[in-house]
């Protein structure tokens, strides 16, 4: 098992991840990357890197053989998966058993019976862990699974057997949507995984999604390094997840653990796993959910609590030394929270600025830094942000301050969202559960829409003066704090921002923005544009903003507010999704199937499109009575957010 060279099979903040743990032991890593990461941060910072193919993930990072054959090429003699991709395709860990090389992770037999759902909850039970109620028959019938769902009831919870991240559920409040929610749920499933088969469980009303870490080695030593509560969660994608779990009664933490390597040692267990619970708060009841044959993406909250380096172990373990931990070792110190950073659909296709100041208690995984390229072909989440502190209430505050201090530019981001859910009364008082959302829906935290639009207006009057001439531009001879029109009137400028004409002029004591009417908006003192940053005092108060001006938009952020604003020619705000007639791309991602030919008479909310993006397909529907008219894209076609999917003609504007 003795190596010195690790291929990194991943991209992304992982790879980074993986390339750091490799150093700390003085390994090699060599990274692979697709034709849309040549110029990431993991490639440079590898010792070593080979393309593997094209952008499309199924032609590289998905592609056995190329991997493989990057391994060769490098001289590694072991793979790091990371997590998602192929870290938990069996076939994948064979592969690679069969080349000579060592699988840092699980064995392949491993990794396929926990991956079959059904197969994992059968083993949980040989092994005393509860489970929850349930269909998880070999008979995939439509009858024979309508008929389970009848005898379970609502609500209930469909799931892909195979796989996981989320992918191939679908919830059922009422058995008459059940038909609907299967064939959605096979849909998925199939795409996903390429495997249809679903089972059936009970839905638990405001359950706690908790799960245990575990180490075993290949000497038979299995330790478990506390537990996470992830609830915090997204169409079954995790947001938030902390260490320890927040509120729960030390006898049943002590079970979960208990049980976690109970199960780990039953099967066999190598390497890092993660067993996941479903516990209810309110009857102390907990039930096996799955387990992660892999490296979990919140692995670094419980890095923080236990001062353990988790990548580290997995690579030593790999290699067969044994655990020099004993369970009594392992001692959990304070708390951590992290946060993750993921890509909305705005934006540009590279990041301008990223930067983190210094903050006491913070760790930044990231993807990305300033001037990297993004692309929505690959997972939204670009970096974590994780607040470690002595108890829970530091860690939230330095992670919420984190947030606030993160500047990004240049591509929209989730951050103001993810700091509204930080902000809540009951993430404050850990009152946690998969139905988190549904009590605090996602919105971003807007700055005032008039003071919005006054700022923007300034800022493309800065911009506007700024980009002028091809030598050293007059604006630039009067000091830093000064604006002169590009056009008009010497010392003004007019800018229309969402559909309102804003004029900016000089003042003897700085700038002011106003509306047609003479309407004084802002009264800037000082006001300076260096590349997307707008440094602006007003009202007595010094602010820093980010500002990304595009051809036709302008997104503004302070902290976590944001504002994103039309301006030039338009005379409505920019919007996103399916608007009058047209259907439009949601966010970037894949056009997965077209329902209907051109020429088809649909009713409004008839299914017209099925899109996937974030991991989630989403079945897009017509947004008014009449004929589909257009379908510029075909099937399988990738897409930026705002493509236009489908047009409609609407029925008043047809002749009958």
């Amino acid at each position: 098992m003795s190596f010195d060279t690790i291929l990194v099979a991943n991209r992304g903040e992982i790879a980074r991840r993986i390339i750091r743990a490799c150093r700390s032991l003085g390994l090699r890593a060599v990274a692979v990357y697709s034709e849309a990461d040549r110029d990431a941060p993991f490639v440079h910072e590898a010792d070593q890197a080979l393309p593997i193919g094209p952008t499309e993930a199924a032609q590289s990072y998905l592609e056995p053989a190329r991997l493989l054959g990057a391994a060769r090429r490098a001289g590694a003699q072991a793979v790091h998966p990371g997590y998602g991709f192929l870290s938990e395709n069996a076939d994948f860990a064979r592969a690679v058993d069969a080349a000579g090389l060592v699988w840092i992770g699980p064995s392949a037999d491993v990794i396929a019976l926990m991956g079959s759902k059904a197969a994992a909850k059968a083993e949980a039970q040989a092994a005393g862990v509860p489970i929850l109620p349930g269909y998880r028959g070999a008979d995939q019938s439509d009858a024979t699974l309508a008929s389970a769902a009848a005898a379970l009831g609502a609500p209930l919870l469909i799931k892909a057997s195979a796989g996981g991240g989320g992918r191939g559920i679908r919830r059922v409040d009422d058995l008459a949507d059940f038909p609907a929610a299967l064939v959605a749920a096979r849909r998925e499933a199939q795409a996903a995984f390429g495997n249809a088969d679903v089972l059936l469980e009970r839905l638990l009303h405001g359950a706690r999604h908790v799960e245990v870490q575990v180490l075993a080695d290949h000497h038979g030593a299995v330790l478990h390094l506390g537990d996470r509560d992830c609830s915090v969660q997204l169409n079954h994608q995790k947001l938030i997840e902390e260490a320890p779990a927040p509120d729960i009664p030390d006898r049943i933490r002590a079970a979960m653990a208990e049980a976690a390597v109970r199960l780990a040692a039953r099967i066999g267990y190598r390497n890092a796993g993660t067993v996941e619970y479903l516990y209810d708060p309110a009857s102390h009841d907990w039930h096996f959910l799955e387990m992660n044959t892999r490296l979990q993406v919140e692995h670094p909250v419980t890095e923080a609590v236990t001062g353990l380096d988790l990548v580290a172990w997995q690579i030593r373990i790999a290699q067969g030394q044994a655990l020099t931990l004993a369970q009594a070792d392992i001692v959990m110190q304070g708390a951590a929270i992290e946060a993750r950073i993921a890509l909305d659909g705005a934006g540009g296709a590279r990041v301008s600025r990223w930067h983190l100041p210094d903050l006491p208690g913070l760790r930044l995984d990231s993807a990305v830094q300033a001037g990297s390229p993004v692309s929505h072909h690959y997972d939204p989440m670009m970096a974590k942000l994780i607040g470690h502190g002595p108890d829970r209430a530091t860690a939230l505050a330095r992670l919420r301050a984190g947030l606030a201090a993160l500047e990004v530019g240049g591509i929209g981001t989730n951050l103001a969202q993810v700091a509204g859910l930080l902000a809540t009364g009951d993430f404050a008082a850990a009152r946690l559960g998969t139905d988190f959302l549904n009590r605090h829906p996602l919105t971003d935290t807007p700055l005032a829409l008039a003071d919005a639009r006054a700022i923007a207006a300034l800022a493309l009057a800065l911009a506007a003066a700024g980009t002028g001439g091809g030598g050293p531009a007059p604006w630039g001879q009067l000091g830093h704090w000064r604006v002169t029109a590009p056009a008009g009137r010497r010392g003004a400028s007019w800018h229309m921002v969402d559909g309102d004409s804003l004029c900016v002029r000089d003042a003897p004591d700085g700038h002011v923005v106003t509306d047609d009417a003479g309407t004084v908006l802002l009264h800037a003192a000082h006001a300076r544009l260096t590349g997307d940053l707008l440094d602006l005092e007003a009202d007595g108060l010094r602010r820093r903003l980010t500002c990304e001006i595009a051809p036709d938009r302008i997104t503004l952020a302070e902290g976590p507010a944001m504002a994103r604003l039309s301006h030039g020619a338009q005379t409505t705000v920019l919007q996103r999704g399916t608007t009058g007639s047209d259907i439009t791309a949601p966010m970037p991602g894949l056009l997965a199937e077209v329902l209907h030919p051109a020429g088809t008479r649909l009713k409004q909310g008839e299914p017209v499109l099925v899109f996937e993006a974030m991991k989630l397909m989403q079945t897009l529907t017509a947004p008014c009575d009449g004929i589909l008219t257009d379908l510029p894209h075909a099937a399988g076609t990738t897409l930026p957010g705002g493509a236009l999917l489908a047009r409609l003609t609407p029925d008043k504007d047809t002749q009958t």
